[in-house]
C-alpha cells in the first residue's frame, strides 16, 4: 500500500505542532494572546499528536484504513479552522469566516468519533 497520505498526514502534524509552538510563544509575548491564542496553540499541539497516532495506527492496521485516514484528515481540518479562526481573529480583528470556529470544532468532535469507529471496524485481512 502507498504510504503517500501517512507522509502527508506527518507533514501536516508538523505544520500542526510548529504553528502550535509558534502561537504559544506569541501568546506569551502579546498582551492579550492568552484569550485566543493559548486555546489555538494548545488545539494545534495536541492534535498534531493525535494525527501522529492515528497515521501511526491505521498504517499498522490497527484502525481500518480509509476510516483511520477520514478520521486524521479530519482532524487536520478541524484544528485548521478552529486554530485559523482564532488566530485570525486575534491578529485582524475579523473571523475567518462565519461559523469558523463552532464548525472546526464540530469537525473535531466528528472526527473524533470516526476514529473510534475506525478502531472497531473490521479491518480487512493483509
Amino acid at each position: 500500500m502507498t504510504q503517500f497520505p501517512f507522509r502527508v498526514l506527518a507533514f501536516l502534524a508538523g505544520l500542526m505542532g510548529s504553528s502550535g509552538v509558534a502561537l504559544a510563544a506569541a501568546a506569551a509575548h502579546v498582551g492579550d494572546g492568552a484569550a485566543r491564542l493559548g486555546p489555538a496553540s494548545t488545539f494545534l499541539l495536541f492534535h498534531a499528536c493525535a494525527v501522529l497516532g492515528a497515521a501511526a495506527l491505521t498504517d499498522r492496521g490497527v484502525l481500518q484504513r480509509r476510516l483511520g485516514l477520514l478520521g486524521a484528515f479530519s482532524v487536520v481540518l478541524g484544528t485548521a479552522l478552529f486554530s485559523g479562526d482564532l488566530t485570525i481573529r486575534h491578529f485582524f480583528s475579523r473571523a475567518l469566516f462565519s461559523m469558523a470556529a463552532p464548525t472546526g470544532g464540530t469537525l473535531l468532535i466528528v472526527a473524533w468519533l470516526i476514529l473510534a469507529l475506525a478502531a472497531i471496524w473490521p479491518c480487512k485481512a493483509s
